[in-house]
């Protein structure tokens, strides 16, 4: 194998995914994530530390890996109307709220994440601010689409659409995540920025 050959040989994502399981099998069979190690993991996983540390530098971007690999893939949108696609994102994220108080490994993990502050900040930045475009686009359609005011400040209304549902899911977890919600906070909030009669 020649050395431009070596540079260029590509990560085998086979790999990523064992080491990611293994860790998940780690904290579902109730290993504290102070307890857990890289030479653990990696031998859970089958593969050598050296083969973990190639692909992330310590537990902590690893663990973040691992949240990432929880979360699911955002729903299709249908692009019918501002309100319907609106429903299906908050929808989603009454969902993801269930399956994150269902999951201990992954309210172990978030917890273990929100200690670190950087870790925490690349989350927010890439899976979060995601979820927070996608809102921003369908509110920026439908306003062309004159669902929505004109004068409507799209930043503002994205938190008013979110956080009700992210409060319920996260700040306040004894509350319930009934069906339905996602469509009464979506009219709700619709109802106070469609555009005035005769404006």
């Amino acid at each position: 194998m020649t050395t431009a050959e070596r540079r260029g040989r590509p990560r085998n994502a086979a790999v990523d995914t064992a080491v990611v399981e293994a860790v998940l099998r780690l904290l579902e069979e109730g290993t504290p994530l102070g307890r857990l190690s890289i030479e653990g993991i990696a031998r859970e996983a089958g593969v050598g530390k050296a083969t973990v540390y190639r692909r992330w530098s310590g537990k902590e971007p690893l663990l973040l890996d691992v949240m990432r690999s929880l979360e699911e893939e955002a729903p299709e949108l249908t692009g019918t109307s501002a309100r319907d696609d609106l429903v299906l994102l908050l929808e989603f994220l009454r969902r993801r709220g269930l399956a994150k108080r269902s999951s201990a490994v992954f309210r172990a993990v978030l917890t273990e994440v929100k200690s670190h502050p950087r870790l925490w900040k690349e989350y927010q930045d890439t899976v979060i601010q995601a979820r927070r475009d996608a809102v921003y686009e369908v509110l920026r359609r439908g306003r062309a689409a004159g669902e929505i005011r004109a004068d409507a400040e799209l930043e503002l209304l994205t938190d008013l659409f979110t956080g009700p549902m992210l409060a319920r899911a996260v700040l306040h977890e004894w509350q319930e995540l009934p069906e339905g919600l996602a469509e009464r906070i979506v009219d709700t909030v619709l109802e106070g920025v469609r555009p005035r009669s005769g404006a």
